[in-house]
């Protein structure tokens, strides 16, 4: 199925995990400058702690006042037995999304997607207002990329998972990334191609704020519009680097309008500061006052 290209709802450049057992990081996640805060009851939650985190990340949700922060639930993957239990005790606190880890093939999201749907219908809710965030971290997954993107309109965001996909591929991780520059590549590529957010890797050298930074460049640099983050220290840098600055959005905005002058006067490409300006690089302005949230 091949759905028209759409917009995410909203812009995700920061999104911290924090473990869906501990009511005490979670609050702690609502005093943070963060986007959108993962209530994980997957990697972060011990087998037997599950069903502990199901109770906790639903009282989070009805309690907890998390401002404009979005809020979402990382469930347990699609081939995981009780992956619809983790959907089950927590939808009725209404959580703004679910992250679908390990997501290998279309037909596991659209049975998440068919799942939220029923019980939007029977509880009388905005159809498609749950929205759904697919990680992709297999090979499995990364093949059947076009696929899955065009698998739901619920769809928000394609999040790239380097260290499970290294895992599954038997290869070794390093500090340029070109063992997964592959996937990282095709993630992005296919996220833009079908109008959806992509959402970098983990960081997972907490103390390295600086290899931090350089790999959030870089896949800034390869189009991507957030990253995740596993500790609240990584925050600042994710933020920064991901949200254009002042002199970014001023001289993006400049072009934009010096663009519709030259088209009102019935002009194509144009010269502005001694480079010639045509639809590409309206385009790059255009992804760059979106970044910026206007």
């Amino acid at each position: 199925m091949t759905l028209a290209p759409k917009t995410a709802s909203i812009i995700r450049k920061s999104l911290l995990f924090m473990p869906g057992d501990s009511m005490r990081k979670i609050e702690k996640a609502t005093e943070l400058a963060v986007d959108s805060v993962i209530m994980d009851l997957e990697d972060g939650v011990a087998l037997n702690q599950k069903e502990a985190a199901r109770d906790v990340v639903s009282d989070a949700l009805t309690t907890l006042d998390f401002g404009e922060r979005e809020r979402l639930v990382r469930m347990n993957p699609p081939d995981f037995a009780p992956t619809f239990v983790d959907i089950e005790r927590t939808i009725e606190a209404r959580p703004d999304g679910y992250v679908v880890p390990k997501l290998e093939d279309p037909y596991q999201l659209i049975a998440v997607d068919e799942y939220l749907s029923a019980v939007e219908r029977d509880n009388h809710w905005p159809m498609l207002s749950i929205r759904l965030l697919a990680v992709i971290e297999t090979a499995l997954g990364i093949l059947n990329l076009n696929a899955i993107a065009g698998a739901t309109p619920r769809l928000d965001a394609l999040m790239f998972g380097a260290e499970d996909l290294a895992g599954d591929i038997g290869a070794t991780r390093t500090e340029a990334g070109w063992e997964v520059f592959y996937a990282r590549s095709a993630v992005v590529t296919t996220a833009a191609a079908y109008g959806l957010q992509a959402i970098d890797t983990v960081f997972v050298n907490l103390t390295d704020l600086a290899g931090l930074e350089k790999e959030c460049l870089f896949s800034q640099q390869m189009g991507y519009l957030g990253k995740m983050a596993i500790h609240p220290g990584q925050l600042e840098t994710i933020n920064r680097v991901y949200t254009p600055s002042p002199e970014q959005v001023a001289q993006a905005q400049r072009l934009i309008d010096t663009f519709e002058e030259n088209q009102a006067a019935g002009t194509g490409a144009f010269e502005m500061d001694g480079k010639m300006v045509d639809m590409p690089m309206v385009r790059a302005a255009r992804r760059v006052l979106a970044r910026a949230g206007r």
